[in-house]
C-alpha cells in the first residue's frame, strides 16, 4: 500500500483536528474504488514506514509514528503525537489520544481489538518490569474489544514465552492505573483512578476497585466483588464481596453491584452458599 500525501495548509491549524488534513490517494490493487468511499487522511509530518500495514478510513494527526509491522485496521484514529510501534495489531475504529505509545520494538506482539480508546500518554504493550525478563525473549499482550483506557495508565507485556498478559472487553482503566505484565483481566470491569495492579494478578468480571487500591501479585479479585478506596489487596476476594482497608477485610455482600446487575441480595446470598 502506497500513500500520496498532500500539503497541509498552516492557514487551518486552529480548526479541529479532522480539518487538518486534506484527502489521499490510495494506490493498490483493486482499491481504487475503497479508496474513493473511504480516503486516508495522513498529515504530512506523520511518519508511517513503507512496510506498515494500513485500513481504510484512517486518520493520522501531526508527528504521529507508524512501525514496519503494525498493521491498522479500519477507520482508526491516531492523534498529534501517539506512536504505534512493533509487531502491533490494531482492530477497526481503535483511537489513540494525544501523546499514547501503543507497542515497544522488542520480541513478542501487542494485539488489540475494535473499538478500543488508548488515553492522552497512555503506555500500552512495552517492556514489563520483571526483573525475571531475559532480553530477547517474546512477550505478549492481548486487548479485546471496547474498551476504554484512560490517561497516564500503562500495561505491560508478558515476562516470559509462555504466558501473555490478556484484558477482555468493555472495561473502564481509569487514568494513572497500572496493570503489570502476565495480569488477567475479564469483562466490565471498572478500575479506577490510579488502581494498581502487580504481576500475575487475576481479575474476573464486573469487579469494581475504587480509587487508589494496591494489589499485590499473584491476587484473584473474584466477580462482582468491590474494592474500597485506598484499599491493600494480599490476598484473594471472594466472588460478590465487598471488601476495604489498608490490609483490606471482608465487609459483607455487594449488595449494590449485584442489584446493578440484576440479582437481589437473596439471589446473591444463596449463590455464595453454592
Amino acid at each position: 500500500m502506497y500513500f500520496l500525501v498532500k500539503s497541509w495548509n498552516k492557514h487551518n491549524a486552529s480548526q479541529p483536528i479532522l480539518h487538518l488534513f486534506r484527502a489521499l490517494s490510495y494506490i493498490g490493487a483493486g482499491s481504487d474504488r475503497c479508496a474513493s468511499i473511504h480516503p486516508n487522511l495522513i498529515h504530512p509530518t506523520a511518519v508511517i514506514h513503507p512496510d506498515a500495514t494500513l485500513g481504510q478510513g484512517l486518520t493520522i494527526g501531526p508527528f504521529c509514528t507508524v512501525g514496519s509491522s503494525v498493521k491498522l485496521g479500519d477507520f482508526c484514529k491516531l492523534y498529534p503525537g501517539s506512536h504505534v510501534l512493533g509487531d502491533t495489531q490494531l482492530g477497526e475504529n481503535c483511537i489513540l489520544m494525544v501523546g499514547a505509545v501503543v507497542g515497544d520494538e522488542i520480541p513478542g506482539r501487542t494485539s488489540i481489538g475494535s473499538n478500543n480508546i488508548i488515553g492522552h500518554h497512555a503506555v500500552v504493550g512495552i517492556k514489563c518490569q520483571d526483573l525475571k525478563y531475559k532480553a530477547g525473549d517474546d512477550c505478549f499482550l492481548d486487548i479485546g474489544d471496547n474498551n476504554e483506557i484512560r490517561e497516564y495508565s500503562s500495561i505491560h507485556r508478558s515476562s516470559k514465552p509462555e504466558d501473555n498478559t490478556v484484558i477482555g472487553n468493555n472495561n473502564l482503566i481509569m487514568g494513572t492505573c497500572h496493570i503489570a505484565h502476565d495480569c488477567k483481566i475479564g469483562d466490565k470491569n471498572i478500575l479506577a483512578n490510579g488502581t494498581l495492579l502487580a504481576g500475575h494478578v487475576v481479575v474476573e468480571d464486573h469487579v469494581h476497585t475504587a480509587g487508589a487500591t494496591v494489589v499485590h501479585q499473584h491476587c484473584h479479585l473474584g466477580s462482582f466483588s468491590f474494592i474500597g478506596g485506598g484499599s491493600v489487596i494480599s490476598q484473594d476476594v471472594p466472588r460478590f464481596m465487598m471488601v476495604s482497608g489498608e490490609r483490606a477485610e471482608l465487609r459483607g455482600l455487594n449488595s449494590e453491584g449485584l442489584k446493578r446487575r440484576g440479582y437481589s441480595v437473596k439471589e446473591g446470598s444463596r449463590m455464595i452458599c453454592h
